[in-house]
């Protein structure tokens, strides 16, 4: 019933494999239905069994292409709404896009049939290999570190685990209980139904002896605003909006009333200081008499190091009360704050000159922002979803902030992911996390990664509440990606040898009967 073995048709087994990458990302938010992330890889896997490196490559770019096909069909309204593409070309750039990605896919299929496609311990093979390939698409080519299967269990018991492991715990875990669910149903043997069984109960006995924190409060807690502009982003970049942008937010800042810090936005101050300093001097003049901490984003220029000359431009967070303080981006969105190719690129379409898209990597390394006697991790907008980066910046410090546009995706399914990514964070590392947004889904998390207070969306909104300080450090703080990447190698090497012990008595059969035909003289 489960075993799709040589006798069922390519094509079917390629339906097969693009329908489990289109229902993949259900799991995540908005949809939620996280069963999906266990039981759509191992439908993948299934499709995968006993082919070729060659025919898993192509299984696996079709599952790449129903995954984010649906999974970021969002860059569409980035492309079209707001980079002024038209319908076809929006559509054309998407497609491409997505067929791209999905060549990851087709490398992790390839890989899998080359190594695993045939003989004993497979399903290990392959829980392995999607850990080792979701680390892999977190930094090649800067990374693209969306969508990774843990995500959607951290509604569930399993969350635990990510303190432990982080995010790559988790998606090791649901391959793992979903492929080893179609194994258990697959084993011939007893013996091989106990191993599985037993592999299988591993991450869920653990659940049992895992604490709920592994980190205390610290101080007082931080009453916090934060201040959601919903600015239109066809009007963000409008030199002759800067006052009254800078005057609307000013307008909501006064609803929040007396707090510890006001937060705007990933460029909420869609200028320089410069240009900005003669409107935002009284008001922060009074937020600094009152004793608020003011932290806004704002693009940022300072003088090349290897060039005095030469101006460059970064995406910026900083703290302009009580003590300035400034934190550059260090993840910047391809096309959308840098344009690769640029000399080939710009200029050709409107998409390639987007407002704002010539932003430059910090020339030194980031820290946390200082505030009192907290200090605070800072990622801008798609920075959060990099674990690792998140991880590293969070060691030294009790918050984390995250500050976005969410704008860019309209409506779409994007800043349901996004705030779920946040929430992982938190969770991950022990710590609250404030997320603040232009046009939703603002929000408060606390170390659970729980929702805590949350602003309506798609309008304008100042959000006040309070979050608590954090000290310790939670397993995956300390050691990383480093002990899941292990399993995973653990994992794959297990079904090498598997694989090489089911070979054996082939080879000793086969040479056995030559002896026999062809005697020695």
């Amino acid at each position: 019933m489960f075993a799709m073995d040589r006798a069922v048709p390519l094509w079917l087994r390629a339906l097969a494999a693009a329908l489990a990458g289109g229902l993949t990302p259900l799991a995540f938010a908005p949809f939620g239905l996280w069963p999906l992330a266990l039981g759509a890889p191992a439908l993948l896997w299934l499709c995968l069994r006993e082919q070729s490196a060659r025919r898993g490559a192509w299984l696996g770019w079709l599952f790449g292409l129903g995954f984010y096909g649906v999974g970021i069909s969002w860059v569409y309204v980035s492309i079209h709404t707001y980079g002024n593409a038209s319908a076809w070309l929006a559509g054309l750039l998407t497609a491409a896009f997505v067929a791209a990605l999905a060549l990851l896919g087709a490398a992790q299929g390839w890989m899998y049939g080359r190594l695993f496609g045939r003989g004993g311990g497979q399903w290990l093979g392959f829980v392995g290999l999607w850990l080792i390939w979701e680390w892999v698409r977190s930094w090649l080519l800067t990374g693209f570190p969306w969508l990774y299967l843990g995500y959607p269990l951290i509604d569930t018991p399993l969350a635990l685990w990510a303190p432990v492991g982080g995010v790559w715990a988790l998606s090791l875990i649901a391959v793992l209980l979903g492929t080893g669910l179609v194994q258990l149903l697959l084993a011939r043997t007893t013996r091989n139904r106990v191993l599985t069984a037993t592999l299988l109960s591993l991450p869920l006995a653990g659940i049992a002896l895992l604490p709920l924190s592994w980190t205390q409060t610290s101080g007082a807690p931080l009453k916090v605003a934060l201040v959601q502009g919903n600015i239109p982003q066809q009007m963000k970049w409008e030199s002759g909006r800067l006052l009254d942008i800078i005057s609307h937010y000013q307008q909501l800042s006064l609803q929040a009333g007396q707090v510890d810090l006001l937060i705007w936005p990933e460029t909420a101050i869609p200028s320089t200081l410069y240009r900005a300093e003669r409107q935002l001097t009284p008001f922060v003049e009074a937020l600094a008499r009152s004793g608020t901490g003011f932290i806004s984003g704002l693009p940022s220029v300072v003088q090349d190091n290897t060039d005095p000359a030469r101006s460059i431009y970064h995406n910026s967070l900083a703290i302009l009360t009580p003590e300035p303080a400034v934190y550059h981006k260090q993840r910047l969105v391809p096309f959308g704050e840098y344009v690769p190719l640029e000399s080939w690129l710009r200029g050709l379409i409107d998409f390639f000159n987007l407002p704002m898209s010539a932003f430059s990597l910090p020339q030194n390394e980031q820290q946390p922002l200082p505030f009192g006697p907290h200090r605070i991790a800072a990622a801008i907008c798609y920075e959060i979803a990099y674990p690792e980066l998140v991880r590293r910046s969070s060691l030294d410090s009790d918050l984390l902030l995250t500050v976005s546009n969410d704008t860019w995706f309209g409506r779409s399914i994007a800043p349901d992911q996004h705030l779920q990514i946040a929430r992982m964070r938190a969770l991950e590392n022990g710590r609250w996390l404030i997320r603040a947004t232009n046009n939703g889904i603002s929000a408060l998390v606390d170390s659970q990664g729980q929702i805590r207070a949350q602003a309506p969306r798609y309008q304008s909104a100042v959000l006040v509440d309070h979050v608590q300080g954090m000290r310790g450090l939670t397993p995956y703080q300390r050691s990383g990606v480093w002990p899941a990447l292990l399993i995973a190698v653990l994992l794959c090497s297990l079904a090498l040898l598997s694989r090489l012990r089911a070979s054996r008595p082939n080879s000793q059969s086969a040479s056995h009967t030559t002896s026999r035909i062809n005697p020695r003289p």
